[in-house]
C-alpha cells in the first residue's frame, strides 16, 4: 500500500514538473515575440517614419484546391506601422481564379481569415516576410476580429 502511494506521488511529481517546464518555455516564447513587436513599433514611433506608409508584408503560397499542385494559390498581407492594411488572397484552379480582399485594422482582421491568410497576417506583423510557409512557427494574435465590428 505504501509503495503504491509512493509511485502515485512520484508520477504526479514528474507530471507536474513536465507541465511546469512546458509552461516556462511557452512564457519565454511569448515574451520574446512581444519584445520583437514592441521593438518594431518603437522603430516607427521613435523616428520620422510615416506610420501610414505600407511597410510590412508577407506572402504565403499554397495548394488551395486538390485539382492543382505547385502552390499556385497565395495570400498576401500588406500593413502599415499601425497594423492597418489588407490581406489579398488568390485561389487558383484549372478553370477559374477567385480573388478576395479582407481589411485589417490595428493588426486584427475585420472579417474571419483562412489559416493561410492568418499566417500571412502574423508573418507581416512580425516582419518575417516577404515569403513565409505554412510550416513556419509564428505566434497567434488571438485570431479575433476587430473590436469595433465584434
Amino acid at each position: 500500500m505504501l509503495v503504491a502511494v509512493a509511485v502515485v506521488g512520484l508520477v504526479s511529481g514528474v507530471a507536474g514538473l513536465t507541465i511546469a517546464v512546458m509552461a516556462h518555455n511557452r512564457v519565454n516564447q511569448v515574451v520574446e515575440e512581444c519584445s520583437e513587436l514592441l521593438r518594431r513599433q518603437l522603430q516607427v514611433t521613435g523616428g520620422n517614419a510615416d506610420d501610414q506608409a505600407l511597410r510590412d508584408l508577407a506572402i504565403v503560397h499554397y495548394d488551395a484546391l486538390k485539382e492543382m499542385s505547385g502552390h499556385r494559390s497565395f495570400s498576401l498581407a500588406v500593413l502599415n506601422a499601425n497594423g492597418d492594411g489588407v490581406v489579398i488572397s488568390s485561389i487558383n484552379g484549372r478553370t477559374e481564379t477567385r480573388t478576395y480582399a479582407k481589411a485589417v485594422r490595428e493588426g486584427h482582421p475585420i472579417d474571419s481569415l483562412s489559416p493561410e491568410e492568418n499566417q500571412a497576417l502574423r508573418a507581416a506583423r512580425l516582419g518575417k516576410g516577404p515569403v513565409v510557409s505554412m510550416d513556419d512557427p509564428l505566434p497567434d494574435f488571438g485570431n479575433r476580429t476587430h473590436p469595433a465590428t465584434a
